[in-house]
């Protein structure tokens, strides 16, 4: 008996998504265990191994439980984009936050470019962000900007 077409597209689509949604393992000298992110500098040392890989703008998500460690003790991907953008919806990192049992979360991408100055839509993502966080009881702590040696810290910069 063969399966359908439309059952095999599925499949694929299926296994490309879940391989675009997962996060690369961090290398094997990077601390294993629970890690705490207590400010914007802790958030970056952990990140830094993921974001040297990326060519592209990368969406993450750090889910924290109630003392600010990290879910997993990894980020977890929401979107990949193109060379200098990546489409997020508050609806797919909530999703994921939700299902982590994230008390708490912190917003992390990328700028390939080098250049950390937030856009327009990052400002915007990172309000429609913070409202419904409110709505949902999952505060976002902050939202992290890396770009190769710098970044920005929403929290820090006073625009949370």
């Amino acid at each position: 008996m063969t399966t359908p077409p439309r059952q095999v597209r599925r499949r694929k689509l299926g296994a490309l998504r879940l391989v675009r949604e997962d996060a690369f393992d961090a290398p094997s000298e990077y601390p294993r265990g629970s890690y705490r992110c207590s400010a914007p500098e802790s958030v970056v040392r952990f990140m830094r191994p993921y974001v040297e890989r990326e060519e592209v703008e990368v969406f993450w998500l750090l889910a924290l439980t109630t003392r600010s460690t990290v879910i997993w003790n990894r980020p977890l991907t929401v979107t990949r984009g193109l060379l200098d953008s990546a489409l997020v919806h508050p609806r797919e990192v909530f999703r994921l936050a939700i299902h982590a049992g994230a008390a708490g979360l912190i917003a992390v991408h990328n700028h390939p470019s080098g250049d950390p100055t937030p856009s327009a839509e990052d400002r915007a993502v990172t309000r429609q962000l913070v409202a419904a966080g409110q709505l949902l009881g999952i505060p976002v702590y902050d939202h992290l900007i890396i770009a190769g040696e710098r970044f920005i810290s929403f929290a820090t910069a006073g625009l949370l």
